[in-house]
């Protein structure tokens, strides 16, 4: 009876063990993914980090407290790669459009653009809870 027992008990552990591995390596592989270099020589976290750069000079306080709002529900994990993505997008559309700064606007349609289509939910209802005005912005979410 006893041995039954503890043959379940590390059935069950080895069970639990697989399971957090697996998910430790899917995160792993999409951080692999993200590193191997495109058809331009430049991965996707090369081109993340040419942007945060480039527009660095662009960000004010303003700008830079709107930022840590809009990634206040991320997860505290995770939430330094959330913004560093982000903050990204937001820099390569002020860039675009040849801004002096990044506005608001600049960081609600770069939030938008950053955010996976999945989370598309989550994302309006936030930002309709914060009082956030994105309707010049609806269609980017089609």
């Amino acid at each position: 009876m006893s041995n039954d027992l503890f043959m379940w008990f590390i059935i069950f552990w080895v069970c639990v063990l697989l399971f957090f591995m697996s998910v430790g390596g899917y995160f792993m592989f999409r951080k692999f993914l993200k590193v191997l270099p495109k058809e331009d020589g430049k991965s996707k976290l090369d081109w993340q980090n040419h942007y945060v750069d480039s527009s660095r000079h662009l960000w004010t306080e303003d700008s830079k407290t709107f930022l840590d709002q809009l990634v206040s529900p991320v997860p505290t994990p995770f939430r330094d790669i959330a913004k560093h993505s982000i903050a990204a997008r937001i820099g390569q559309v002020a860039l675009e459009a040849g801004a002096s700064e990044v506005t608001r606007e600049h960081c609600i349609e770069g939030y938008i653009l950053a955010t996976p289509r999945r989370d598309y939910k989550s994302l309006t209802s936030f930002l309709e809870k914060e009082q956030i005005d994105f309707s010049a912005y609806k269609h980017l979410l089609n």
